[in-house]
């Protein structure tokens, strides 16, 4: 089936560009929305980012806040991480988890790179699944498969996130994240 196949192959090659390819200069919400168009896997055009969401992350503290009305390549990051992300987190997990991919890891650039990798793995890894169900009568016997790899794959997200959480407690990070951006920040202009 065509559709399967460019969905594999889709899988296979296409990745979010790497942290010294993401632009180095400002970009205005217009600029960013098409850019996270073409840096986003998606099968669905409707499911794309809009500059209400954007906002919305931005006042839930997800994203920093636009230096004036341009976004940075950091913002480009932090939106690239939540684009796929939200597809299977809440809000509230992923903020733990920006906290600790883009923040704790000493720079953005490097939970940035780490999150590419991570992804670009359970990307080839579903393309490879998917060769053994590209058949076209066992389309529901596939979507149920799916379903439940990805039932599974979130159950031992959840409980990751969980133990994430009470690790962080027990450690004490009352810090808010948005606290430890504007802090990195200014020990960054120093």
């Amino acid at each position: 089936m065509d559709d399967l196949t460019n969905a594999m192959e889709r899988l296979r090659t296409h990745r979010p560009v790497e942290w010294d390819q993401l632009p180095d200069f400002s970009l205005y919400m217009d600029q960013v929305l098409s850019y996270m168009d073409r840096q986003i896997l998606r099968f669905d055009p409707s499911d794309g980012l809009t500059a209400a969401m954007v906002n919305n992350y931005t006042k839930s503290g997800l994203v920093p806040r636009a230096e004036g009305k341009k976004y940075s390549r950091e913002h480009l990051a932090y939106l690239t991480v939540i684009c796929v992300l939200k597809q299977v987190l809440s809000v509230k997990d992923m903020d733990l988890l920006l906290d600790q991919e883009l923040v704790d890891s000493g720079s953005v650039e490097t939970g940035y790179h780490s999150f590419c990798r991570s992804l670009d793995g359970a990307l080839t890894l579903t393309a490879g699944e998917m060769e053994g169900h590209d058949d076209s009568d066992g389309l529901a016997d596939a979507a149920i498969h799916f379903a439940l790899l990805s039932y599974a794959a979130g159950v031992a997200s959840k409980r990751y996130v969980s133990l994430l959480r009470q690790k962080r407690e027990t450690e004490g990070h009352p810090e808010k994240r948005s606290e430890k951006t504007a802090r990195h920040k200014k020990e960054e202009d120093a």
